[in-house]
């Protein structure tokens, strides 16, 4: 333990708080390139020496701030990485202070993923939430505002779940705040509390629908980052505290299947791609529930590649908001023409999600399906094979087709408009592909970092491959077959918050219909038994008040005031009888206590 150790967060931090005051552009931009680059720099020199750091004396508490381990070092490392990748694709947005609340938003990821305690994590927790809030209302849209406080809204209350639940572990165990592994085998309410706080940061249904709404909205660069952070910092902290719990598995294969639904409805090309990343993550979900070695290390490698091509596919997509200013496949198409660039990376992030050989996908996304069968968990391993097939139907094949290729339905002034974006965007998206194309030839570029390298996994079989080309194959069959039927339609799909709407809808029937009615008669029963007797009541009082209290006072002001009238008499004015008088009546008075 060394009392010396910079957290790679105090770097994002600084920078964010000197940031505002870059207003020259020759010096904003290399500053805006060095923090993030100095990050990742810092990273890679914390996780060379694992180990337990930056410990504080707190009060009575104990707060780790620096936990160096295999699993945090994967994280950190990815994590690092994709906020120089992110900060370069927005590098020409001009407001600082959505650079800060990006920068912010990843110190706080990158603070979670570090601690070692509670505590610690609790704070960074919130720091991500009111951190990355921003990105979504500097869209500045009317809708935006009422998104945003929706986002911040759920995860305050998934950050009080978080609370209550460590707070009570802490006077259960008699004062443990340690951030590990929970007894998963012997649940408890807050094991429960925990893991309620966890799953609404990774969006897993029914706690979900803020992500496609969240993401959707977001600014251009704001989504790049939202996509990457919050629910892989969820997943980190479930595979560090809820490991094997088995309740995980069918909430995550549910969670792979539901998003897959929604994305092949979906319009609009950001919100589809959020509706993915719930697919993606219920992969994860169900590695955690599994829990085993090889389990573990596929959930980390699925976030690792999910980070770069889930990032590359948000920046594409965005490139062509930035560039024409629609986002909905009806308002699209044909664009490879005006901007085969954005085409080509686009079509990488697509082939990666869709675990294409050669793709990051492929070497990571079919570990965890490996660890179910490994464990016999056979009804998981096929409906996540079955999810993939999903995957590679609406990223692969659905996003490409209706913005690159399809009917062109873009306006004039949309067809004008588009051409490929910035170079700073191209070459973050180029930086993406080259390492998912990197993740899926070179393996130890990720197996490396894998928390449990002693499990083994090698995905370049013959059975692998032959089993993945078929269900690829026939599902790019299916797509054209069906492609009528899978023609985007302007229109909203109706989601699990209908239930959310229907439950304000109802309160609100109760309290016009139920509360008000209830209300009224007991106004109209409190005007006939409780304000008359009070009026009586108070009028008597005012009547003893009058007579009684009033009469006394002012019968003792008006005795003084004759006494003093008297005694005005005897006053002759002469200073020499008025002596004579007072005199008289002391001695008088003297006399009469001496005989008394």
């Amino acid at each position: 333990m060394s009392d010396i150790w910079l957290h790679p967060s105090v770097i994002l931090i600084v920078g964010a708080l000197l940031l505002p005051f870059m207003q020259n552009p020759l010096v904003r931009r290399p500053f805006l390139l060095a923090i993030p680059l100095l990050t990742f720099l810092q990273v890679l020199i914390v996780n060379g020496a694992p180990g337990t750091y930056g410990v504080v004396n707190w009060l009575d508490w104990f707060l780790t701030f620096g936990r160096v381990d295999s699993l945090s070092i994967i994280f950190s490392f990815i994590m690092s990485l994709m906020c120089c990748v992110g900060t370069l694709y927005g590098l020409h947005v001009k407001n600082p202070y959505e650079h800060m609340a990006a920068w912010l938003y990843v110190a706080g990821s990158l603070g979670a993923i570090y601690c070692g305690d509670y505590l610690v994590l609790f704070l960074f927790w919130e720091m991500m939430a009111f951190s990355s809030v921003f990105l979504i209302w500097f869209r500045k849209r009317e809708q935006s505002q009422k998104i945003g406080y929706r986002y911040l809204l759920v995860h305050t209350v998934g950050g009080l779940f978080l609370l209550a639940g460590f707070v009570l572990r802490y006077q259960v165990t008699g004062g443990d705040y340690s951030f590990g592994q929970l007894d998963v085998d012997n649940p408890t309410l807050y094991t429960y509390l925990i893991g309620i706080g966890l799953i609404l940061n990774a969006a897993v249904p029914p706690f979900h629908s803020w992500l496609p709404d969240a993401y959707g909205e977001a600014t251009v660069t704001g989504s790049v980052f939202m996509c990457a952070f919050t629910t892989k910092t969820a997943i980190y902290a479930m595979a560090r505290s809820l490991a094997g719990f088995d309740i995980l598995i069918p909430m995550g294969v549910i969670m792979a299947l539901y998003g897959v639904v929604y994305a092949v409805l979906e319009n609009d090309a950001r919100r589809l791609l959020a509706w993915h990343i719930i697919s993606q993550v219920g992969y994860m979900v169900t590695g955690v529930g599994i829990g085993t070695a090889l389990a573990i290390n596929g959930t980390c490698a699925h976030a690792f590649a999910h980070i770069l091509y889930k990032g590359l596919l948000f920046m594409g997509t965005g490139s062509v908001l930035y560039m024409t200013g629609k986002s909905k496949f009806t308002e699209l198409g044909g664009l490879y023409k005006k901007m085969p660039w954005t085409f080509v990376f686009t079509m990488i992030g697509g082939l990666s999600i869709s675990a294409w050989p050669l793709f990051s996908g492929f070497v990571s996304k079919s570990m965890i399906v490996a660890a179910a069968f490994n464990e016999h968990i056979m009804w998981a391993g096929f409906l996540l094979t079955l999810a993939s097939a999903g995957t590679f139907l609406h990223t692969g094949l659905k996003v490409p087709y209706f913005i690159w290729f399809g009917k062109n339905n873009c306006s004039a002034e949309t067809w004008e408009k588009a051409q490929d974006p910035p170079m700073n965007m191209m070459f973050a998206m180029g930086i993406a592909s080259f390492l998912c194309l990197l993740i899926g030839v070179y393996l130890p570029f990720m197996y490396d970092m894998l928390p449990y390298q002693w499990a083994e996994y090698q995905p370049y079989t013959a059975y692998h491959l032959a089993e993945t080309l078929q269900i690829l194959c026939f599902t790019a069959l299916g797509f054209f077959l069906l492609l009528s039927k899978l023609t985007p339609e302007a229109k909203i799909s109706i989601d699990l918050d209908w239930f959310y709407r229907q439950g304000g809808s109802l309160f609100l029937w109760l309290d016009r219909v139920v509360f008000q009615t209830v209300d009224n008669w007991v106004g109209r029963i409190w005007d006939k038994a409780g304000i008359l007797p009070l009026m009586s009541i108070s009028t008597f009082w005012s009547w003893f008040d009058w007579h009684a209290i009033d009469g006394v006072v002012d019968g003792v002001a008006r005795g003084v005031r004759g006494l003093g009238g008297q005694v005005r008499r005897l006053q002759s004015g002469q200073l020499q009888y008025n002596i004579y008088f007072a005199a008289t009546v002391m001695t008088v008075a003297i006399i009469a206590y001496v005989f008394a």
